[in-house]
């Protein structure tokens, strides 16, 4: 389990990117680089980091649920995932 303040700084980030997307879109098209340095520095989608929904676990993130490979087998195995389940063969 991820500490909170770092849940809560990638929170922030998500938001800070959201917020100037469109400013950043039209500044990148226009080729305006001393308005776009100008920018706050976390409002880079650069910065962001895939962390997992449940845990904020950063590493063995699996995009196509959002969550880490731990929470994922734990979820597959108590049958909380539709479609999911152990291979036999």
């Amino acid at each position: 389990m991820a500490k909170t303040s770092v849940t809560a700084r990638q929170k922030k980030r998500e938001a800070l990117v959201a917020r100037y997307a469109e400013k950043r879109a039209a500044l990148k098209a226009a080729g305006d680089y001393a308005a776009l340095d100008a920018l706050p520095k976390n409002a880079s989608p650069v910065r962001l980091k895939n962390r997992c929904q449940l845990t904020g676990r950063p590493r063995g993130y699996i995009r196509y649920f959002g969550i880490s490979r731990v929470s994922f087998r734990e979820m597959a195995l108590n049958g909380k995932i539709p479609g999911v389940r152990k291979a036999s063969w």
